[in-house]
């Protein structure tokens, strides 16, 4: 079982088609959350996973535990609170870009009570963290210490997901990664997190790849623990960086974007899943995959992200769905 840390919330949409002459816009609101993105992704996969974050007990959080538990998403480890449930509101640009304004997450805890962790340790063999956790004034610390105490068997994932919108402030970010990423064996990055750790100031995505060296960040976080970073570049696909295979190659899928939202959390989700389907989700299978089955693992990524493109929100694929990428 994977074990997801990390925010569940609602992304709220604007409608598209909403006339700028009204005085009522309409909403949409998906369920969303990088993390929660990913046990979701996880789960329609066919891969155990439980989800450790705060969950009201308000209507949209009720809807939330809901779903994620008919999805299959094991809730052991959800914490019951008053506060509302978090939202995220959801500006999409004319390429399915998003940026987003969050609400309500700065007291929510995203790290499991080790009381109820503690007797899941036997069928854990992954744990993944990242995103707005990791600058959590309530969680970072915990989140920290979580995966600095991994059994050794067990393979820690992390994906930095900048937020700036959430914490502005870059350097708190890079320290964040800093710290995490020294303890991650698998480590997702997007070019335009990359970006911003870097310094550099993000715009037009075309743009991205002329201020972030990739290779020279994967070079420098390919030591200790880490054996696999993955740079992803959206419409440019990704590049896996192997410290025993080196670096390969993965490109996009084609594909009439909606808009992006979940993709990097889809495409977090079946590496997952892949890995697991191999019998490669532990620290030394992971070191160990040829660069045959990094571009076979990320092609099967790449397929689940575009899936994910063709729909509006956070939207993810089945199993069957990707038999064919296989």
């Amino acid at each position: 079982m994977y074990l997801i840390c990390g925010e569940a919330l609602y992304d709220v949409f604007i409608d598209p088609n909403a006339s700028g002459n009204s005085t009522m816009m309409s909403l949409s609101a998906k369920a969303g959350g990088s993390p929660h993105n990913v046990a979701i992704g996880l789960a329609r996969l066919g891969c155990p996973v439980a989800l450790a974050t705060e969950i009201a007990t308000d209507t949209l959080g009720r809807s939330l535990e809901a779903r994620l538990r008919a999805e299959g998403v094991d809730c052991r480890v959800l914490r019951a609170t008053a506060k509302a449930t978090p939202l995220a509101m959801v500006d999409v640009d004319a390429a399915g870009v998003p940026r987003y304004a969050f609400h309500g997450l700065d007291s929510v805890l995203f790290h499991p009570d080790p009381a109820a962790i503690n007797p899941l340790w036997k069928s854990i063999h992954g744990v993944h963290v990242g995103s707005i956790p990791i600058v959590s004034k309530q969680s970072s610390a915990m989140l920290l210490e979580l995966i600095k105490g991994v059994p050794q068997r067990v393979i820690t994932s992390f994906d930095p997901n900048v937020r700036l919108a959430f914490e502005p402030d870059a350097e708190r970010w890079c320290s964040a990664v800093e710290a995490f990423r020294r303890h991650s064996n698998l480590i997702k990055v997007s070019e335009e997190d990359l970006a911003v750790l870097s310094g550099s100031s993000v715009g037009a995505h075309r743009d991205v790849a002329d201020r972030v060296d990739a290779d020279a960040v994967a070079a420098r976080w390919l030591t200790g623990r880490c054996s696999l970073v993955v740079v992803t570049r959206g419409s440019g696909g990704a590049s896996l960086y192997s410290s025993r295979a080196g670096k390969v190659d993965i490109p996009a899928i084609k594909v009439v974007v909606a808009d992006t939202v979940g993709a990097g959390d889809s495409f977090q989700a079946a590496m997952l899943a892949w890995l697991e389907e191999k019998h490669a989700a532990g620290p030394a299978e992971l070191a160990n995959l040829s660069s045959d089955q990094l571009k076979a693992m990320g092609s099967f990524a790449a397929h689940a992200a575009a899936e994910t493109c063709r729909h509006r929100g956070p939207e993810f694929p089945y199993r069957k769905a990707l038999r064919i990428h296989d």
